[in-house]
């Protein structure tokens, strides 16, 4: 049984002990005495995250001419947090903070001293413009939300915070407009995020994985480190989830179209956009799909090509020893191999063994008739659409849906590559994402909300919300 106290009590020394024995062998946690400054107090705080030259300025030298009397004074409540929770004192000094214990109170004094290191305000490497801002997220959850902030100067921008990780503690924020967003949507999430229960949390992903309601394939929450991307979703009636020390938010509920959307697409005129995001879905279909449509055409339905292909086809595969299913997955699997080599290694040459890689391995394996010239292509424009999707995690979903795209169709050309689609479309309709259709506004046949799925109308076309987010408010204008 824990007899440890759970609040501070009048006795300095004693104080001090219960604070320190929570910090065994730590040995960045600074003690200071301040018996000599005139008073009989210790200051707190553990080194390598605070801020010494302003513990320093602020706090340690006033001391040395401070009498009790006029400490109210060299100290306002504004700037001060006070507690007598031993639990609330120790998590104080982890979040950077400094303690100030005193004789014959039971009150512990928080000063905040904390210096977190951050990196500067960049565009994200995945997810680059054109034209628009070039912000993207950081590892410090506060400048994240001054960032959003910046934009949204809106006292119905409403932030909860959660405290996720029996041994990190890491702070996680959820923020949403409170006039816009869903009430029982907000609740859900909010019920979700107080329901985990991990010793250790470290990016969004992990808390992707507790509080998602499937296990699709299809990613049913937007990753992004774009401000712009997440002020957006925001109104529309979406909510945002950040984690400290990483840079990404979690964005939900989403449907497909969503991972679609780009800022460039609002950022051009509005044919230039559509045109663009139109590209996008067809790089979707050729991705999962093209692949599987070669195999099929070449092992049972070579009739429906001209003959003159037919022929090209044929004498570009009269020497490969096996049969163009193998071709198609020893391509992609080399092709995915390529990709996370290049990831891997320092950018100054992984961009270098991705391209010379491919053409090496390209040219190789077709002149030693391990490939045909055929499959090289397929597999190229295969990879090119592939990665013309905004969002990673999209991407990473359609290029593993081809490959039992491509097993069907070895087995059942056309006919088992229809089966599979149709089922791939009643899984996406069936989908949801918090309470939101997937696939809508085709999955409920909304045909007024198509305005921005396929291609983007106008923007003065854009008076309501999608309704799939369910929004308290629907109308964008005053009209």
């Amino acid at each position: 049984m824990n007899n440890d106290p759970l609040v501070l009590t009048t006795k300095l020394e004693e104080n001090l002990l219960q604070v320190r024995t929570k910090f065994v062998d730590t040995e960045d946690l600074i003690v200071e005495s301040l018996h000599r400054f005139n008073m009989d107090a210790y200051l707190l705080y553990i080194e390598t995250i605070i801020d010494k030259k302003l513990v320093e300025d602020k706090i340690v030298k006033p001391m040395l001419e401070l009498d009790f009397p006029t400490e109210k004074e060299l100290f306002p409540q504004a700037l001060v947090q006070e507690t007598n929770s031993i639990k609330e004192t120790v998590e104080s000094i982890l979040q950077g903070k400094c303690i100030l214990l005193k004789k014959d109170s039971d009150l512990a004094q928080i000063f905040d001293a904390s210096s977190f290191k951050a990196r500067n305000i960049t565009e994200p490497a995945t997810e680059a413009v054109i034209r628009g801002s070039h912000e993207g997220f950081v590892e410090s959850m506060t400048t994240n939300i001054s960032l959003i902030r910046k934009r949204l100067r809106n006292s119905n921008l409403k932030i909860k915070y959660f405290t996720i990780g029996n041994d990190s503690h890491t702070k996680v924020g959820m923020i949403y407009l409170d006039h816009i967003a869903n009430k029982k949507t907000v609740a859900n999430i909010e019920q979700k995020l107080s329901d985990i229960d991990i010793d250790f949390i470290l990016a969004p992903g992990h808390i992707e994985e507790f509080i998602s309601d499937n296990y699709s394939v299809f990613p049913t929450m937007l990753s992004t480190e774009r401000v712009d991307r997440t002020v957006a979703n925001l109104m529309d009636g979406r909510i945002a989830i950040f984690a400290d020390s990483s840079p990404g938010a979690l964005i939900a509920p989403t449907t497909f179209f969503t991972f679609y959307q780009s800022p460039d697409d609002y950022n051009s005129r509005w044919y230039f956009g559509s045109f663009i995001r139109f590209l996008r879905i067809l790089g979707f279909l050729i991705s999962i799909a093209l692949p599987a449509l070669y195999i099929a055409i070449v092992s049972f339905h070579y009739e429906v090509l001209p003959t003159e292909i037919v022929f090209s086809i044929k004498s570009s595969l009269e020497y490969v020893p096996y049969p163009p299913l193998i071709e198609a997955l020893a391509m992609q699997i080399t092709l995915e191999i390529l990709r996370e080599a290049s990831i891997r290694l320092p950018s100054r040459i992984g961009q270098t063994i991705g391209v010379v890689g491919g053409l090496v391995i390209g040219t190789a394996v077709v002149e030693a008739n391990l490939v045909s010239n055929t499959m090289i292509i397929v597999v190229a424009i295969t990879a090119i659409s592939s990665f013309i999707v905004p969002i990673t995690e999209m991407g990473s979903s359609i290029r593993l849906l081809g490959f039992p795209f491509m097993l069907v169709a070895a087995m059942f050309g056309l006919i088992g590559m229809s089966f599979l689609f149709m089922f791939m479309l009643i899984h996406l309709c069936k989908l949801e994402s918090f309470g939101t259709p997937y696939f809508a506004p085709f999955s409920t046949l909304k045909w007024s909300e198509m305005k921005d799925t396929l291609i983007r109308v106008p923007m003065n076309f854009f008076k309501n919300r999608p309704n799939d987010t369910m929004p308290q408010k629907k109308k964008k204008t005053n009209n």
